[in-house]
């Protein structure tokens, strides 16, 4: 199995909880708070220790919230490299709001990083990079991280020969894909951003994909569209995923979930096709799981027998 690394600059405490109903002004008494480690490459390696992949998750960490954060992988049984920090990293609040369904989530600003501290973690991130590795580099970046963060990880792993996957948005991203990336998963506004076009329809997506390939920016765009499924594009093709029909609890970690899927079936050789279904399958699990948590094997494997992947689709409406 291809050994798999994680990079999360920005990690989050991620503490959820429910009311009955948001009111301003009001006291608004919880119900039970779940406390999970979170921020994009940590929510993918514990989703990839989910499904049986044993990914190494290097993360920043500094402080009270850190030491818990470790603690809480540990108890997943999640392998993890902390790179220590002077500040405190964030903390991120969901709050479903029973009465209706609808999930709030406050996202706070990550800790203000040094440039000793920046680049100490790239020169250990090259330390832990090995050939054939698949590294993640997931998420936003904190403060006092250059933008082109992720670009630079981009040359410390081609330097180590190995494969970039990227998830991230904003001009980390687009710097990233400037120095070539094995594969990236943008949402559709992250592309529209990418592209400067409004992509107002499937085909439009399935252009701009190409587009990226074509430039060399990636390998595979796996394109995550919401309610309207999603879309990948590589050298064999482009198909198209439509959205399994579930009841929907919290977009939390889908996102993640989808990248998780994606490198589980890389690592173990599958196709990229194989690797976009399983991508699929994993973020829709983690739809249908409430607050920050994420799907189970089983729910993936019954969701997987019903994923579709399409080289032929219409060309659907999208959005705005």
């Amino acid at each position: 199995m291809t050994p798999v690394l994680t990079i999360t600059m920005n990690p989050a405490l991620d503490v959820s909880t429910a009311v009955d109903e948001v009111r301003h002004t009001s006291k608004l008494r919880c119900e039970s708070m779940q406390r999970r480690a979170g921020g994009g490459g940590v929510n993918v390696a514990r989703e990839l220790h989910h499904l049986g992949v044993d990914a190494l998750a290097f993360y920043t960490a500094g402080h009270g919230t850190g030491r818990m954060m470790y603690s809480l992988l540990q108890q997943e049984g999640v392998s993890c490299h902390p790179h220590p920090i002077a500040g405190f990293p964030r903390e991120s609040f969901t709050v479903l709001e029973q009465s209706t369904g609808h999930e709030y989530r406050f996202v706070l600003p990550g800790p203000d990083i040094s440039t000793a501290e920046w680049e100490s973690a790239l020169v250990e991130i090259g330390r832990l990079c090995k050939p054939q590795s698949l590294v993640v580099a997931s998420g936003s970046l904190p403060p006092g991280v250059p933008v082109d963060f992720f670009a630079r990880v981009a040359r410390v792993v081609q330097a180590s020969e190995g494969m970039l996957v990227v998830d991230t948005s904003g001009e980390p991203l687009a710097d990233a894909l400037t120095q070539g990336v094995y594969l990236v998963k943008p949402s559709l506004h992250e592309l529209r951003d990418l592209s400067g076009k409004p992509l107002a329809s499937l085909y439009a997506v399935r252009d701009a994909a190409l587009a990226l390939l074509q430039c060399g920016a990636a390998h595979i765009v796996a394109v995550s569209l919401g309610e309207m499924g999603a879309l990948m594009a590589c050298a064999q093709g482009t198909w198209y995923a439509p959205p399994l029909p579930v009841v929907v609890h919290s977009a939390v970690g889908a996102g993640d979930s989808f990248v998780a899927g994606m490198v589980w079936a890389l690592s173990q050789g599958e196709t990229p096709v194989q690797a976009f279904a399983k991508g699929v399958a994993c973020a829709t699990a983690t739809l249908v799981s409430t607050g920050s948590g994420l799907g189970d094997m089983p729910q993936v494997l019954e969701l997987l027998q019903r994923v579709q992947c399409l080289q032929e689709f219409p060309d659907l409406e999208l959005p705005v």
